[in-house]
């Protein structure tokens, strides 16, 4: 075993250990909970490693990066999740790789997925990215739709040619009522999917919790945890 796969594979039982114990805390079973590694400035190799030991679901933020790394890992049985804020213009080569697209905001990003999904003959399953920093009808720092914009999104996905809606996701907000408390953030987002799943019962996937606050996540009942410097490191600078 290499060094970097023997790093890798240290640092991956590790942050198996802390979903197992957080899904005993929380009274869930293991399975309930699917652990994405997020692999973004990191190079092929390392999800080349990450495959062998047995990770299924990987995640970049950035295309230019993803698009590479994809295509250059594309014999490997991975499922590559979208994770970063999205451009129209990025959107044919992000629906070239990825399997799921967790950050869909706004209707017009909707339409240019269909857009393409539909041309590539793919089905791409869609995440609202939901902004608990945002007003009611506003957008996040990061990125996301306000909670009471979610509606509308999704009936726009579940409608669209090539696209699935699979449900919810958010990032931990660093400001507004949410700020250090990730888990009351969590359990709103689990409210909201709650709320989604009465009109569209099949997306029942929340995506939450990252290396940080995973534990949170899982208490509140998240389905996939998105974690990328617990399993790999700190994150070497970009040149």
């Amino acid at each position: 075993m290499t060094d970097r796969k023997g790093e890798i594979a240290g640092n991956l039982a590790k942050v198996e250990e802390r979903i197992a114990a957080a899904c005993v805390a929380a009274g869930r079973k293991r399975e309930e909970v699917t652990l994405i590694v997020v692999t973004k400035t990191y190079p092929a190799g390392d999800v080349r490693i990450l495959s062998e030991l047995g990770v299924r679901h990987v995640a970049e933020n950035r295309d230019q990066d993803a698009a590479p790394k994809a295509a250059a890992c594309s014999d490997l049985p991975l499922n590559w999740h979208f994770v970063g804020q999205l451009q129209t213009n990025k959107v044919r080569s992000v629906v070239g790789y990825a399997d799921f697209v967790q950050s869909v905001d706004r209707s017009r990003l909707v339409t240019a997925l269909s857009k393409e999904a539909h041309r590539a003959g793919r089905e791409v399953g869609c995440l609202i990215q939901v902004a608990l920093d945002a007003d009611e009808t506003g957008r996040g720092e990061r990125g996301g739709v306000a909670p009471g914009g979610i509606e509308e999104l999704a009936d726009l996905v579940s409608g669209a040619p090539g696209l699935r809606l699979d449900g919810l996701m958010t990032v931990a907000p660093l400001t507004g009522e949410y700020a250090g408390r990730q888990q009351a953030a969590f359990e709103r987002l689990m409210d909201l999917s709650t709320d989604l799943r009465r009109a569209h019962p099949a997306a029942n996937m929340v995506s939450a919790g990252m290396s940080a606050d995973l534990e949170q996540a899982v208490a509140a009942g998240a389905t996939h945890v998105r974690v990328g410097t617990a399993v790999l490191g700190v994150r070497p600078g970009l040149g």
